[in-house]
């Protein structure tokens, strides 16, 4: 008998409405959109007024996903970025030269005295002279002794150093194994870094890719320029607490063996005299939060772990009242004089900085430094107007097939086709639910997908309705013909259906960019148009025959 349990109807309109309901925020985009980004700015600390009635233009109570839309669609920033891991290279040999010359301190009755030139560094090199050369081969073997091994696969068995001497002087390097292991987890980390950065400051979507050996591709849509996104991922955000040994009014000046000389951010002209070796690091941070200082101007609070904790306060209980600096990219921020010791780990970074400009901050460190510096290749800003003209194209191409298969529908299978055609209607509310759902990305590739879901989603019940008819030949009663019709399609439904699942799979595995976009659309299609088919037109078609009771049908 034809006939469908109660559970199972409640259950299929429960997923009609939930899905619906899941869409509903696209078709008030931009009172959306504008309601979720002033909830992500409260929810980073600017709590303002004018947020809080954005945020409060879309009721909390209902769904506020969207689909995102795509750089092709909506607009937005193109970066192609270079790591320079050689900066790596050098970073490492500034820290390697406490320990060497620490484990070389307690031998000098044997080498003599040491000095290292700090212009070697620059050359992924680390030199030390020694004032006894008969003692070479003994300091060789003590530096020696600092190397480890490589943290790598294809590295076994090898050690992150190379050891030799020239003249009077031992030379350090990073080992070819340790610079390629070096090299991958660079990227990795940038990577890493820049997608944490992008995605905390509220874009939608952001595509971030590695390519080639060294370099990063960054599209992020709905950005004003490239040089907004240049300004978010564009800084290492390398954060240092490091001693100050005295000011200086010009950069010529010699700062001495192991200091370093760096500007002042806000006063012109001023420098400072640092210890090159830092205190603490901004990889010792736990936290970063935007905040205000006792004067009411913007500020950044922040939190060290244990081990930055217990350094930054013996530090600071050791050398009250002399200048501490924080530094932030080479350059120094504020030297305040430490007055107390600071116990706990904790502190607040302040500077002549706007809200904007704490808050942002505040991300950047959160997000950890970049482990080395970016080199921008290729920068384009491609503008809204392209977007919404391939907008408007995949407007009027889904409509002509829209209402083309709607016509043909009616036409052909008339009552049953109109049954047809509201399925049709659902499954494109379906598809945009689960997109937004999903939080996946709507591009050009992806229209066509849904345009050729369109054209598929009435295949499965152009099946049913021909073997419909094939039953109603057979002198068969309505209901049974239905039944029947049903059942007998529905292994060449399914089959259908799961070859060109199985071939968005693919796309999507092997594709990237436009081609997954098209592959995610196609696959969410076909569930949704599978659903439709099988659950929700045969549903509309019991309940009116449920209705009417119809001694005979035509299909």
């Amino acid at each position: 008998m034809l006939q469908i349990d109660l559970w199972k109807r409640v259950l299929i309109w429960a997923v009609i409405v939930l899905g619906l309901l899941l869409a509903m925020p696209n078709a008030f985009y931009t009172r959306v959109e504008t309601a979720n980004d002033a909830s992500a700015a409260i929810e980073l600390g600017a709590d303002t007024t004018e947020n809080r009635d954005a945020a409060a233009e879309w009721p909390s109570f209902l769904p506020s996903g969207l689909v995102n839309l795509g750089l092709d669609l909506r607009g937005g920033a193109h970066l192609l970025a270079e790591v320079l891991v050689k900066d790596v290279y050098e970073a490492r040999m500034e820290a390697f030269w406490p320990d060497v010359r620490d484990a070389l301190r307690g031998e000098r009755d044997k080498i003599g005295t040491i000095r290292w030139n700090s212009e070697a560094v620059k050359n992924g090199e680390l030199r030390v002279r020694i004032s006894k050369p008969e003692g070479m081969e003994h300091a060789l073997e003590i530096v020696r002794g600092l190397a480890r091994p490589v943290v790598s696969l294809t590295g076994a068995g090898a050690t992150d150093l190379e050891v030799r001497g020239e003249g009077t002087e031992i030379v350090v390097t990073l080992s070819e194994a340790e610079q390629q292991a070096t090299d991958e987890r660079t990227l990795r980390q940038s990577l890493e870094i820049i997608r944490r950065r992008i995605d905390e400051v509220g874009t939608r979507e952001p595509t971030i890719q590695r390519q080639g050996f060294d370099r990063i591709l960054i599209q992020v849509p709905g950005l004003g320029s490239a040089q907004e996104l240049k300004d978010i991922i564009g800084t290492t955000a390398q954060l240092t607490f490091q001693p100050v040994v005295s000011r200086a009014s010009s950069a010529d000046q010699a700062p001495g063996v192991g200091n370093e000389i760096l500007p002042s951010l806000d006063e012109e002209g001023v420098f400072y005299i640092l210890e090159q070796t830092p205190v603490v690091t901004g990889e010792e941070l736990t936290n970063a939060q935007p905040s205000f200082d006792q004067n009411g101007r913007p500020a950044v609070s922040f939190t060290f772990n244990a081990a930055g904790a217990r350094k930054f306060g013996d530090y600071t209980a050791e050398n009250i009242g002399s200048p501490f600096a924080i530094v932030l990219d080479g350059e120094v921020i504020s030297a305040p004089v430490i007055q107390s010791h600071i116990p706990g780990g904790s502190g607040i970074i302040t500077g002549n900085f706007t809200v904007e400009e704490s808050t942002n901050l505040a991300v950047l460190l959160r997000a950890g430094a970049l482990p080395a510096g970016l080199e921008f290749l290729e920068e384009r800003t491609i503008g809204p107007e392209l977007g919404q003209d391939s907008i408007d194209a995949g407007k009027i191409a889904t409509i002509v097939a829209f209402v083309a298969v709607l016509v043909f529908m009616a036409a052909s299978y008339g009552l049953f086709g109109i049954f047809a055609n509201i399925a049709l209607i659902i499954n494109i509310g379906l598809i945009f639910g689960m997109l937004s759902m999903f939080g996946a990305t709507l591009t050009l590739p992806g229209i066509a997908g849904i345009v050729l879901t369109v054209g598929m989603a009435v295949d499965a019940n152009v099946l049913v309705f021909e073997r419909i008819r094939e039953e109603l030949k057979t002198a068969k009663g309505p209901a049974r013909a239905i039944e029947l019709g049903y059942e007998k399609a529905l292994s060449a439904i399914v089959d259908a259906n799961i070859t060109t699942f199985i071939t968005a799979v693919i796309l999507f595995v092997m594709g990237s960019g436009p081609v997954r976009g098209f592959a995610i659309t196609l696959g969410l299609g076909i569930l949704t148009s599978v659903f439709t088919a099988i659950f929700v037109t045969r549903l509309l078609i019991v309940m009116w025959f449920e209705r009417r009771r119809p001694k005979k049908i035509e299909v």
